[in-house]
């Protein structure tokens, strides 16, 4: 209400235009504050098609720098805002040249299309397509489109991909390639064991430090994650989820394993905080995907990549028959449903187990013919000689 004439008024705020200054609509002039709101209705509804158009056109290269980055990297971790940034500055290049009001049905599926006849797996389509719905969201949001291209046009099927991992005999031959006489080799060794062992994620890995275990009591805190760019650039931060955080029981073989590291990396190295360095600094996902590959070679087995010894855990667990909330726990899935949708397919006796199970649950019932007997319309049921 406007306290000199008493009369109330409404501003409709329309977005912004090419040149990033907001634009507003005023009507001033009601009685009441319900006239007001009535008329400010009325005009949002009869808000006509030029008039978004008008106010769409930025191009999508400004609005996407001065506008979506800076919203999006408060709603993301550092690390998570930087691989996508790459990714986004890349792939969103398609549409520079083109204002926000002329990115068509047409033109998205084409750039979709595109996506998929370079090669480029389903995973990594769901992934750009989804974070330009994100970008156009807020488009809409602030009134430069009245609808979402990007959603109508619809992102492309999920495809479940195949679980990679090393079985419990495949690592086994893995585990005899290594020389703990070899600096070098005994790293790798302790890299690839803990991971296999713990199912940690790579970077909750590279962030532990030597007072995260407790080698004493076979225990490993996990409660941090690193952000790892190169030797360097990197920080520590927290962990993905605050189902991260948690403490992981280890073997008594793994825990002698790190003792007997932590005295031999003394020894070549000196004193260092992180556990599993063979030079002081972290090491990075590269030298652990080159230790990979050279012992899967050498024992004769397939390649993996350093997640996948995260899903062996996982699948060494299922194989000893623990159940999905052990494995949740261990790996610190926040949700049930994420375990059970990573690995559901790799319990595929578990149905034949419950049936087995109930096979004779009914031996011995014998029929109770002083049972009292209900009526149905008046009538008795039917017996069974009856049917």
């Amino acid at each position: 209400m406007n306290k000199k004439t008493g009369k109330f008024y409404f501003v409709a705020n329309l977005g912004f235009d090419e040149n990033g200054k907001r634009v507003q609509h005023f009507k001033r002039g009601f009685s009441t504050q319900k006239e007001a709101k009535q008329a400010y209705d009325e005009f949002m509804n009869n808000r006509s098609e030029s008039g978004i158009n008008k106010n769409s056109s930025m191009s999508f290269e400004v609005f996407y720098e001065d506008y979506f980055l800076s919203d999006y990297k408060r709603s993301v971790r550092k690390s998570t805002f930087d691989n996508r940034k790459l990714i986004m500055d890349k792939q969103f290049r398609y549409f520079n040249n083109r204002k926000l009001k002329d990115i068509s049905l047409a033109y998205l599926k084409k750039w979709q299309n595109n996506l998929s006849e370079q090669g480029f797996s389903n995973g990594y389509i769901r992934l750009i397509f989804g974070l330009l719905e994100q970008v156009l969201d807020l488009a809409k949001k602030l009134g430069m489109l009245q609808k979402n291209p990007a959603r109508q046009v619809g992102n492309v099927k999920k495809i479940k991909r195949k679980v990679d991992f090393w079985t419990i005999e495949e690592f086994r031959k893995v585990f005899a390639t290594f020389d703990d006489n070899q600096y070098y080799d005994f790293f790798s060794k302790v890299l690839i064991d803990f991971l296999y062992m713990t199912g940690l994620r790579f970077g909750e890995a590279q962030a532990l430090t030597w007072q995260d275990i407790d080698i004493q009591n076979c225990i490993v805190h996990v409660n941090k994650s690193m952000y790892y760019k190169n030797a360097d650039e990197y920080y520590i931060g927290e962990p993905k989820t605050s189902a991260s955080i948690r403490t992981i029981a280890i073997d008594h073989d793994t825990a002698k394993m790190l003792a007997d590291w932590k005295v031999v990396q003394e020894k070549n190295i000196g004193s260092t905080d992180f556990v599993l360095s063979y030079n002081g600094s972290p090491t990075n996902r590269s030298t652990a995907r080159h230790m990979i590959e050279h012992h899967a070679e050498m024992a004769g087995v397939h390649r993996i990549k350093v997640h996948a010894l995260r899903h062996s855990h996982a699948s060494m667990l299922i194989a000893m028959g623990e159940n999905a909330l052990v494995v949740q726990s261990r790996l610190g899935h926040s949700d049930i449903k994420t375990t059970l949708g990573v690995y559901s397919h790799l319990y595929p006796n578990v149905n034949r187990e419950v049936a087995d199970r109930i096979v004779g649950i009914l031996d011995g019932v014998k029929f109770n013919k002083n049972a009292k007997r209900k009526t149905f319309n008046g009538n008795e049921y039917l017996k069974g000689s009856d049917l």
